[in-house]
């Protein structure tokens, strides 16, 4: 059946006054016809306009930022699948580009989406020792999470979506080796993709056999990286071999949330003697002596 807003073979033709026409007056052209589509129809399944601008100045990335961070409003994010799956959230590849327009040609980067879980995740990962001497601003948030109710949960995995920002934008501007973190939105934090220069994504420094010679800048890298955050009164938290990527001759940490204070929390001296154990004994393994205790002297000399 026809709809009402169609004009059957016999309607009569219409003037602009809503007058009859003859049978024999000519149709319109189909080519002056303007065909309308929505705007979204643009977009995939799996596909979003990007939400640069949807969120706050203040959650977006750090000035002066890379000239691959796509910043126009009309740029579409595309998601092409999980990179990593973990306990408290998941990390999705995705790409952000954006169309050449005019003089302004065409412009992509791909970013690792870091989702952290609310309603599926019950309670985050050690979380108690790790958030001590920290503080929530809003009582009814600070009592939802004491309760673990549903919005409790959902504050939590926003505060550690945000407490890693918070960390990689510290971070980053003090030349620590760590994503460039590019916005953050609620329980979605959206940061530099660590790449292997063929693609992929680079290995984890446990799964790599560095030379000696390599292995040395490794730890020198990572050393300096070490000593940035003691000096900003800080620890990795949960640092390993698991949480630091190799990009050919660069190492890059990643996996933030944890970030500890070192005279705040109680157990701080803990977590940054645990971040020097796990690194000396990797590097020690793989043939570069590293003394643990005097990595930690190091460090301490840094936050005092």
């Amino acid at each position: 059946m026809s709809s009402e807003y169609e004009l059957s073979e016999t309607s009569p033709n219409l003037d602009s006054r809503g007058s009859g026409l003859s049978r024999e007056e000519p149709r319109s052209d189909p080519a002056d016809i303007f065909d309308f589509h929505p705007v979204d129809e643009r977009l995939g399944p799996d596909q979003r306009w990007s939400t640069w601008l949807d969120v706050e100045r203040g959650s977006r990335g750090p000035e002066p930022r890379p000239s691959w961070v796509v910043t126009e409003q009309a740029a579409i994010d595309t998601e092409f699948g999980v990179l990593k799956t973990g306990k408290e959230a998941d990390v999705f590849l995705l790409e952000r580009a954006v169309e050449a327009i005019g003089d302004n040609p065409a412009k992509s980067s791909l970013l690792a989406a870091k989702r952290y879980r609310t309603e599926e995740h019950r309670s985050f990962h050690r979380s108690t020792s790790y958030v001590e001497g920290r503080r929530t601003r809003n009582s009814r948030d600070a009592r939802a999470m004491a309760k673990k109710t549903s919005h409790g949960r959902g504050v939590a995995a926003g505060q550690w979506a945000y407490a890693e920002w918070n960390a990689l934008t510290l971070l980053w501007k003090a030349g620590v080796p760590v994503p460039y973190p590019v916005q953050v939105d609620g329980t979605e934090l959206l940061m530099e993709f660590i790449d292997d220069g063929e693609g992929g994504a680079a290995p984890r420094l446990a799964q790599v056999r560095p030379s000696k010679e390599v292995l040395g800048r490794y730890f020198e890298q990572l050393r300096d990286g070490m000593r940035e955050l003691a000096r900003a009164g800080l620890a990795h938290g949960d640092l390993s071999p698991y949480n630091v990527l190799a990009q050919a001759d660069r190492i890059v940490m990643i996996d933030l949330p944890q970030v500890i204070d070192i005279v705040g929390n109680p157990k701080g001296m803990d977590f940054l003697m645990r971040d020097c154990h796990n690194m000396a004994t990797w590097f020690t393994n793989r043939g570069l002596e590293i003394d643990e205790q005097e990595l930690f002297t190091d460090l301490l000399t840094m936050v005092f």
